[in-house]
Formats: structure tokens, C-alpha cells, sequence
């Protein structure tokens, strides 16, 4: 990154329990949310953002053979991590990751406004220019092609019945989004951003991922919302945006809740697809 390139924090780091956790967070939501997308056989996609690989690899899955994905990631333990994933696929011709930021995407000159579509989800939330991001994308796309965003608007997170602290917990931790520059609402402005990207036909929608107890995957779903405020934890105390018994408190309220019997999570992801 040059060093007129504004910072890319991500709040929660990435040790091996947080790869866990977003592991489980695409078995949470990728077949659900891949349907959103509506794929054609042969497109060729950049993924930004794109982790530990789990989605580029079904990315791949779905546009087949003729279809080509790269995906672009910054940070070294999830690049190494999704390049060990390519290697265990029977096919690994259609797809390629390249480390690299949002804000200058590592493409040949003859990959600019290429691509068929351009895919980013959980990325913006952790940028403090996500319009600078944006524009890059929209260059790498081909008229005509389309640009997909993803992301939190963290104020829809509602576990009910409500386990005592989280309203306060829950604030501490967006709260520490600000403290970094970046945006923990960002979900609901995504079509703005298009349009002062120059972006001027799109349409917006959500995925669901929430789920409550007695459901297949309800038990991914609430240590999920327990593992995002457990990779804030550092920050937040260092911040004096809550303090440790508190947070402790909160997090133990939050473990109880998980084995109510009329535990539920309702959250959204929001997204909008715009075409150059």
C-alpha cells in the first residue's frame, strides 16, 4: 500500500480462532447467499476481499470451467490459508489469488474493465474509504458488467430475549468501528455509495443469517455473535469504551442466552448489485 493509501483495519485480527470463526461464518451463509447473486456458467469475477477463499472456491464452483475468479486479499494468514484450499480442488485453472488492498487492486493492464462482475462482502464495514475502494472496483468492470456489495448494518443485530448487557456491549463494540475511522452501519448505505460512485441503475436486498434454537445451524449463528465481540475485546478495553467486568459479564449473559429454548437471532446482511 502506497503511502497515500488511507489504512485498512480489520477490527478483529486474524489468529487462528478468528479463521475459525469466519470459516464458520461461510458454512453460516455462502449457499444461501450465493443464490442473491444469480451466476452465469463462464463469468469471470473479482472477489475483493476475499479471505480465507471459501466463497471465491464456490464462486468458481458456479461459473465452471470457461468461468475465471481471482480473489484479492491483504491479509498473509488468510491468503496462505485460501491458496491451501486451491490446492486440495480438482480444478484449479479458473481461479487465482493475488495479495493485494481495495484501494489499489493488484491488476494487469489488460485485466482493467474486464470483469463480469465485481464481488466485495464484509469488506467496506472496515475500510475508512470505502469510496475509494469502490471506484477501483467499478474501473475493473466491463460495461455492461455488474459491481455486488455486501455488508453489516450492525443496529439490525437483535438476540432475543434480550441477555442483560448486551444493549450496552453491543454499542461498545460499534463504537470501537468509529474509533478506527470505519463505518459499523455501513449496510444501509450501499446504494448511496454506488451512486456517488457514478453507479446509477442498481438494486438493493438482504440475506438472511440469523436462526434460533432447535435449527441446524443456530449453534454456528450465536458463537458467531459471541466471536465478533471477542476479537473487539483488545480494543474495546483499551478504549475505555467498556470495562472489563462489564465485558465479561455481557459476553457470560450472552453464552446463557445461547441455551434458551426460545433463543433466536434475527440479522441481515444488506446488499446492492449496480451495473456499469
Amino acid at each position: 500500500m502506497s503511502q497515500n493509501s488511507p489504512k485498512a483495519i480489520y477490527i478483529h485480527g486474524s489468529t487462528p480462532i478468528e479463521q475459525e470463526r469466519l470459516s464458520a461464518l461461510n458454512r453460516i451463509l455462502n449457499d444461501q447467499y450465493i443464490k442473491a447473486l444469480s451466476l452465469q456458467e463462464g463469468e469471470k469475477i473479482l472477489d475483493v476481499g476475499s479471505g480465507l477463499g471459501q466463497f471465491s472456491q464456490l464462486l468458481a464452483e458456479k461459473t465452471g470451467e470457461n468461468g475465471r475468479v481471482i480473489g484479492i486479499e491483504r491479509d498473509e494468514a488468510q491468503l496462505n490459508q485460501a491458496n491451501s484450499l486451491v490446492l486440495n480442488r480438482k480444478n484449479t485453472v479458473n481461479i487465482e489469488y493475488r495479495k493485494g488492498n481495495a484501494y489499489q487492486l493488484p491488476l494487469r493492464d489488460k485485466e482493467w474493465g474486464q470483469f463480469d462482475i465485481v464481488h466485495a462482502r464484509f469488506l467496506l464495514e472496515h475500510l475508512s474509504k470505502p469510496q475509494k475502494a469502490i471506484r477501483q472496483m467499478i474501473k475493473a468492470i466491463r460495461p455492461g458488467g455488474r459491481i455486488i456489495l455486501a455488508d453489516d448494518d450492525h443496529s439490525t443485530f437483535r438476540p432475543t430475549p434480550e441477555p442483560p448487557g448486551f444493549s450496552i456491549i453491543w454499542k461498545a463494540y460499534c463504537r470501537s468501528y468509529e474509533r478506527l475511522g470505519n463505518d459499523p452501519y455501513i449496510g444501509r448505505h450501499l446504494v448511496s455509495l454506488l451512486y456517488r460512485s457514478g453507479i446509477t441503475k442498481y438494486k438493493n436486498g438482504s440475506v438472511f443469517f440469523g436462526g434460533c434454537k432447535g435449527e441446524e445451524k443456530f449453534e454456528l449463528v450465536a458463537d458467531n455473535l459471541t466471536g465478533i465481540l471477542e476479537g473487539a475485546r483488545a480494543l474495546i478495553l483499551e478504549e475505555g469504551l467498556l470495562d472489563k467486568y462489564s465485558f465479561e459479564t455481557a459476553i457470560k449473559n450472552l453464552k446463557y442466552w445461547k441455551t434458551l429454548p426460545d433463543a433466536a437471532l434475527n440479522y441481515s446482511i444488506d446488499w446492492v448489485e449496480g451495473i456499469k
